[in-house]
């Protein structure tokens, strides 16, 4: 199997650096750090156009922990740097369905 050594992030702004959203690129995952790094340029082509502003960082991944990233936090600064980062959020989601209401024909008593 193979392992994710780096994440390609891509981040298209508004002109006031404001409004800002994940861009999609044809490949973002990469077995090395170098392979991210030389696909940085291109994806950046790719992408122009869909953005006035567009902004990419390539972020390590831990490969303890490639399979519990469940978040990218990241922030453009006015300037227009990009603070990113993978996180484990932690979250454990359980479920009792037998703690649930019933529902009846009127909603949910």
């Amino acid at each position: 199997m193979e392992h994710i050594a780096a994440l390609l992030l891509v981040i298209g702004c508004s002109n006031s650096m404001t409004e800002c959203r994940e861009l999609s690129v044809p490949v973002s995952v990469f077995e090395t750090a170098e392979q991210c790094t030389a696909e940085r340029p291109f994806a950046l082509t790719d992408v122009r156009g869909q953005a006035p502003h567009v902004v990419a960082k390539c972020l390590a991944v831990d490969p303890a922990l490639e399979d519990d990233y469940d978040q990218i936090v990241w922030n453009v600064r006015p300037d227009g740097t990009l603070d990113a980062s993978l996180q484990v959020s932690g979250l454990v989601l359980a479920s009792n369905d037998s703690a649930r209401p019933e529902k009846t024909d009127l909603g949910q008593q």
